[in-house]
């Protein structure tokens, strides 16, 4: 049986969201006396699990079993920096990132979609950047239309993304299209999805332009940053009793707690004039095995 436990750290590129993903729950563990940093074990996995697929804990402390990967090249999108070998996911994900890329190419005039980080091969913490993506539910989609889907390893890692956001975030720029919009619907109107992450302008700009059925912008949030791409998050697949889904989003539109987004950027509140003392904040700590679902352990010594 093949053991990850002698880890090896890889150099691998900052993440696109880096810590700008949402706080998650903590999950209960069994791990409780494993302290062996999480990201350096998990970081070091070449390729998923061979067990059913299934994910453990939440988006941000938790695992993956029997993940596939995102085939590199597909007729409607392309996964990007492949040196960073997160284009894995749970079955549902891959197939959710396909339907979506063929909307875009067959209904909204991209050539389809480029893709960004899913999950390492079996999840975990990573070495950088993200502090969700762990159980293979996360999928980031780059705000640039694709020009191409024949780009080389090479040509994924030089090229960049496209910013969407005006005035910190208050506003969408020039760059900002209807094809984006209804991309972003065709997303949040997928029963597999939970919500999904995008900054205040851009929630605003599709609350303002919506029209007829407007459940879906219930599922969009805004949240700092997300403005080189936008990112889905799905629910815990049926019958995946040991995964936790995130609790729904408040009812309604969210119209207008996107607008308040964009009225505390455009005027942030002044400084209190009296204020208390600042009390330190607690460094964040490494997660470490026992800060992960027992299940975690078995995925990473699995064949």
């Amino acid at each position: 049986m093949v053991r990850f436990l002698a880890a090896v750290l890889i150099t691998v590129g900052l993440a696109a969201c880096q810590s700008e993903d949402p706080p998650q729950e903590i999950q209960s563990t069994q791990n409780v006396n494993d302290t062996r940093i999480a990201k350096t074990l998990f970081g070091a996995a070449p390729a998923g699990s061979a067990q059913r697929p299934e994910p453990f804990g939440g988006y941000a402390r938790g695992c993956q079993a029997g993940a596939v990967q995102l085939p590199e090249t597909g007729p409607t999108w392309q996964a990007m920096r492949l040196s960073r070998n997160r284009n894995w996911a749970q079955p549902v994900t891959v197939d959710y990132v396909q339907d979506l890329s063929r909307f875009a190419a067959t209904q909204s005039g991209w050539e389809g979609l480029y893709v960004g980080d899913m999950s390492q091969p079996r999840g975990g913490p990573m070495l950088t950047g993200h502090r969700s993506h762990q159980t293979g539910l996360d999928v980031d989609v780059w705000m640039l239309p694709p020009d191409r889907l024949d780009l080389t390893a090479q040509e994924r890692e030089n090229l960049s993304s496209i910013s969407m956001r005006r005035q910190s975030g208050a506003f969408v720029n020039s760059s900002w299209t209807p094809q984006h919009e209804a991309i972003l619907k065709a997303a949040a109107s997928d029963p597999r999805t939970a919500r999904i992450f995008v900054f205040p302008g851009a929630k605003v700009a599709m609350c303002n332009s919506a029209t007829g059925d407007r459940s879906w912008l219930n599922k969009i949030r805004p949240w700092w940053g997300h403005h080189y791409h936008f990112h889905v998050r799905l629910n815990c697949p049926e019958g995946a009793v040991g995964c936790t889904d995130q609790a729904p989003p408040p009812p309604g539109d969210g119209c207008a707690e996107a607008q308040g987004w964009v009225d505390r950027i455009l005027n942030p509140p002044p400084p209190d004039p009296n204020p208390a003392p600042a009390t330190p904040a607690a460094p964040r700590g490494e997660l470490t095995m026992a800060n992960l679902p027992g299940q975690c352990l078995g995925v990473l010594n699995a064949e």
